[in-house]
């Protein structure tokens, strides 16, 4: 039972897996595979497998972290434990911004996915107004209360992985023997250092639903053995996943072709579930990118209020934040949160929202492994080593997306900063001393 103010403790070890499976397959699989194949082509593979190694030490960093410090809030608040509160309030800022605008990608990702599903074109106004439609909708569910959230993020789950795994299969098993060798092989190691940094950079974007896991440790039941382990298991399902998905959609069509259906229709899959002997396959694709789409949305908006919630409880965003009502559910953050990700969908372009994105969550898993060299030696539960290239990969990959992009996200910080001294200033945060 929660104490007052605080949140009740309802998820268990398969809800913890479940919520980070429901944050991560969704944009990830559906839309970005197409926008990092656009960046290194066929190598869009090899760079799925490079984000999964650095998505696996930054999900080793947060699992310690999270067992150690069961805390809602993620790496804003361990950072401003166990580093600096600067550092944490960073971490934070910089996860509101990221989050926020891989929530709009999702929007948009479902718009584009149901618009083509139903024959209407999928011009800007079409897919920004379907998209604020999703948002407004879940905002109003997820402001219900967990249990009803976690209820239907299991649904949709299941339908996601049924729909993956039908896609997968059927196109290896259509692939024509010799374009496949070539596609998978040769090809995949054709592209240009640079360009595989920068997809793997977007695809690294892709799995990092799991810190989802740690943003909500205030409501995972003995979170100190059931953090860890859901954060592990979720990695290693999407892995898994996220390969043969790749895998399957360059040996399917080519890079080229999987690039484009991502530029033109935001719905890369479905476009290439057309071109299957298989006629039933375009379909269920299309019905499980709709739904996955939702339920990333979904998760985000949960993990993303909050951390609003831990930061507004710090007062380094405005107090009002922290209330809860008499369920126990952050309502005023999680509609705060949804008229952000609202504000970003009238952006209308899920590249733009995905790149800036990597730049921003780069940035704050690079402070999550920062911190993870902190704990104490008696909280260590892996090598130190794990959090060092789990820190150097991210800061690292961070400069290899756009300039522009990274310049406005270091803009982005100053901004956050500014705001925070204001705070400071009228006596509405604390000292950093």
């Amino acid at each position: 039972m929660a104490t007052p103010g605080s949140l009740a403790r309802s998820v268990g070890f398969w809800g913890a897996v479940w919520l980070g499976l429901g944050s991560i397959l969704g944009t990830g699989v559906f839309v970005s595979l197409g926008i990092a194949a656009g960046v290194a082509g066929p190598s869009v593979v090899l760079a799925v497998a490079l984000a999964a190694l650095v998505a696996t030490a930054n999900g080793l960093s947060s699992a310690q972290l999270a067992a150690a410090h069961p805390v809602s809030g993620g790496t804003y608040e361990y950072a401003h434990r166990l580093v600096h509160p600067r550092a944490g309030f960073a971490a934070g800022w910089m996860f509101l911004s990221a989050k926020s605008a891989s929530a709009a990608t999702a929007a948009l990702g479902f718009a584009g996915y149901l618009l083509h599903v139903l024959g209407v074109e999928a011009s800007t106004f079409a897919r920004v107004g379907v998209a604020l439609a999703l948002v407004v909708a879940l905002t109003a569910l997820v402001a219900g209360g967990m249990r009803r959230s976690n209820a239907v993020n299991a649904i949709i789950v299941t339908l996601t992985l049924l729909t993956l795994g039908a896609f997968a299969v059927v196109a290896f098993v259509e692939a024509a023997p010799g374009a496949a060798q070539r596609r998978l092989t040769e090809d995949v190691f054709g592209a240009a250092p640079d360009a595989l940094l920068q997809a793997t950079a977007l695809m690294f974007v892709a799995y990092t639903g799991y810190g989802r896991i740690a943003t909500l440790g205030e409501e995972v039941t003995e979170p100190a053995r059931t953090i860890p382990r859901a954060v592990i298991t979720t990695l290693a399902l999407t892995m898994v996943l996220y390969v043969a998905v790749a895998a399957a959609g360059v040996t399917a069509v080519g890079a080229d072709a999987f690039a484009e259906a991502t530029a033109s229709l935001a719905a890369p899959l479905e476009v290439v579930a057309r071109t299957f002997d298989a006629a039933w396959v375009a379909p269920v694709v299309a019905i499980g990118a709709v739904t996955a789409m939702a339920g990333v949305l979904l998760n985000l908006l949960l993990g993303l209020s909050r951390v609003l919630l831990a930061m507004a409880r710090r007062a380094e965003m405005p107090t009002g934040f922290a209330a809860l009502d008499d369920g126990g559910s952050p309502r005023r953050a999680v509609i705060g949160i949804g008229v952000l990700i609202a504000g970003l969908t009238l952006l209308g372009d899920v590249r733009t929202t995905w790149t800036f994105s990597a730049f921003t969550v780069l940035i704050y898993y690079g402070l999550t492994n920062l911190s993870a060299l902190r704990l104490a030696p008696e909280h260590r539960r892996f090598p130190r080593a794990i959090a060092v290239f789990g820190l150097v990969a991210c800061f690292g990959l961070a400069f290899f997306v756009p300039a522009v992009v990274w310049g406005a996200g270091l803009g982005l910080l100053v901004i956050g900063f500014g705001l925070r001294a204001g705070l400071h200033k009228i006596g509405k945060a604390p000292s950093d001393r």
